[in-house]
């Protein structure tokens, strides 16, 4: 439990998720979404609400921002009713969204410049465990930021690490989205193998998560598209822009990859075929297409739930030598 009083910005998929969490712990909460049917269910539950960010920053310690891209969380921060007109001195901003490190120390220093503190913070895990409450999260900035968020990141998720400077948790965000997505477009090709060699494909779903080709992606993401919902609340024109925020990391620091540019252009022809609101796993359409199958087990849920119960939050300490 915090006494601070927190203002969410941004209830999507996740930020809806993150933001009903600590209201159900009790928190001092304002919210602010464009989409009031987005609001309404929080602020039916106790939430308070704000016409603008500008006036959202200026009742609140905290500000979260959770937002789809890096040119969104720029309008809602800046402009005479943006956040960061709002923010008083030793307040702190939480960026949580998936974002372009250099456009969030950008941003910091905006905030900074108003005498108060901002930290990267984005998650991982999906939306299932940002419903929960044992999502990961990630936290760039200084380190006095960080304790100073500790109580409200410890309600929000489970396993939290400190990355170092701000910009850092955002760059290992989108490293860790990449490695999802490679993932993903890895299971699409072996599922659906699977499936045209004739293999039962819930023996298949369990050769993999107790085989060294088991992942976390295939826990999860395999579940629903063998359902055949293929619903994880991710879209392919999100997919697009978190690996083209990693390839363009690694063009930045002139690193010659091969695989990304491959998995981009998998979801670029992707969201060409079934439009950029198509859901991720749906990748899958792709090969089940034109082997003229569908790829899909028995008993498998529509929708994930993470099951484990939450415990309170922690840091994770990185292993030294």
């Amino acid at each position: 439990m915090t006494d601070l009083r927190i203002g969410f910005i941004g209830l999507g998929n996740a930020g809806s998720q993150l933001a009903g969490n600590l209201l159900r712990h009790g928190v001092d909460l304002t919210v602010r979404d464009i989409d009031a049917e987005r609001v309404a269910p929080l602020a039916a539950h106790g939430a308070r609400t704000a016409t603008s960010a500008r006036e959202l920053a200026s009742a609140v310690d905290v500000v979260i921002t959770c937002l789809p891209s890096p040119a969104i969380c720029s309008a809602v921060m800046e402009g005479p009713e943006g956040v960061i007109a709002g923010l008083a001195p030793g307040a702190l901003w939480l960026e949580m969204s998936t974002t372009d490190p250099a456009e969030v120390q950008r941003l910091a220093a905006l905030v900074a410049g108003r005498g108060a503190m901002a930290l990267d913070c984005p998650v991982s895990g999906g939306c299932h465990r940002a419903a929960s409450g044992n999502i990961a999260i990630f936290a760039g900035g200084t380190r006095a930021a960080f304790e100073r968020a500790l109580p409200v990141l410890a309600i929000l998720g489970q396993r939290i690490l400190y990355t170092g400077a701000l910009g850092t948790a955002s760059q290992l965000k989108v490293l860790t989205n990449y490695l999802c997505t490679v993932h993903l477009a890895a299971l699409a090709e072996a599922l659906t193998v699977a499936c045209v060699a004739g293999l039962d494909l819930n023996t298949t779903y369990e050769a993999i998560r107790i085989s060294s080709g088991n992942s976390f992606v295939h826990e999860t993401e395999s579940q629903v598209i063998l359902n055949g919902s293929r619903d994880i609340n991710f879209t392919m024109d999100l997919v697009i822009k978190d690996v083209g925020l990693f390839d363009a990391l690694a063009r930045q620091h002139g690193v010659p990859l091969e695989l990304s540019p491959l998995v981009l252009e998998i979801f670029r022809d992707g969201v060409r075929r079934y439009g950029g609101r198509e859901l991720s796993p749906n990748i899958i359409r792709r090969l089940e297409e034109p082997c003229g199958v569908r790829v899909l087990g028995k008993g498998f849920p529509p929708h994930l739930t993470d099951e484990e119960p939450k415990v309170a939050g922690y840091e994770v300490v990185p292993r030294r030598a």
